[in-house]
């Protein structure tokens, strides 16, 4: 185990597959929806595709410029929530509730409906996790996500209870947008930041933990082209190795080979 003594995993594209993710959702928000509000099952899934497209469209070109990582997440995902519902129902053609409070809930309802359901899991990852907890490391989430959706998609995978703690932006009210954000799950988790590891599918948040004073792991499905400070795995199914034959993985590039 070396000084590692704590891993904190990113969900989408490193315990979750991104791409099988968004026909999913589609399908099981037109399931729990339309019974409930009216509209079609095909008109609910072609909105939620929309609206999320729309959403992301609109969000991502100024997630990693324009959001400092201490602006308000909490009212951020209220407002997410809002749009995201009544922007399906219209859509649909059906009343959305005029009470934001009523928009939330619903929105909040559908994720706990949908996200138990899921079947994304990237291979191995399930694995890699009962391995990793077995060998005696305590595990969190260092996520973009909310907590209830991370809390969902990990008891699909059947590997809730093995984690900790579940870090989206919404425990911490702190944007994954910088250094601060790994700081203050280091803290709320109470974990030494040089006994965490990170393990992520972006090179800009291994590079964040790194800051954080964190060791880290990224996860890409080809190697770089450029020398990174940390390794590079194909998929969170070779971390146990990884942890195995790298007692320290804190210093220089030990990317494993392409």
């Amino acid at each position: 185990m070396g000084n590692i003594e704590a891993i904190f995993v990113d969900n989408g594209d490193v315990m979750n597959d991104n791409a099988l993710r968004g026909p999913q959702w589609q399908r099981l928000v037109a399931e729990y929806l339309a019974p409930r509000m009216g509209g079609t099952r095909s008109a609910w899934a072609a909105a939620n595709k929309a609206v999320v497209e729309k959403q992301i469209a609109e969000f991502l070109p100024g997630l990693h410029k324009g959001i400092a990582p201490e602006m308000d997440y909490s009212d951020f995902l209220v407002a997410d929530d809002i749009q995201w519902l009544r922007g399906m129902c219209e859509l649909v053609g059906v009343d959305a509730p005029e009470d934001d409070d009523r928009c939330v809930q619903i929105a909040r309802d559908t994720r706990a409906y949908v996200t138990p359901q899921l079947r994304t899991a990237m291979p191995g990852a399930a694995d890699a996790v009962r391995v990793l907890h077995a060998a005696g490391y305590k595990l969190h989430t260092a996520s973009g996500e909310p907590f209830d959706q991370l809390e969902g998609e990990l008891a699909a995978m059947d590997v809730r209870p093995l984690f900790d703690g579940l870090y989206g932006p919404d425990v911490v009210n702190t944007w994954k947008t910088g250094p601060l954000y790994y700081e203050r799950i280091f803290a709320h988790s109470g974990v030494a930041p040089s006994t965490a590891l990170v393990v992520d599918d972006k090179a800009m948040c291994a590079e964040w933990a790194m800051e954080a004073g964190a060791s880290a792991v990224r996860v890409a499905a080809h190697a770089p082209k450029s020398p990174a400070d940390y390794p590079v795995i194909r998929g969170l199914a070779e971390l146990p190795a990884l942890l195995d034959s790298s007692p320290d993985l804190s210093q220089g590039d030990k990317r494993l080979p392409a």
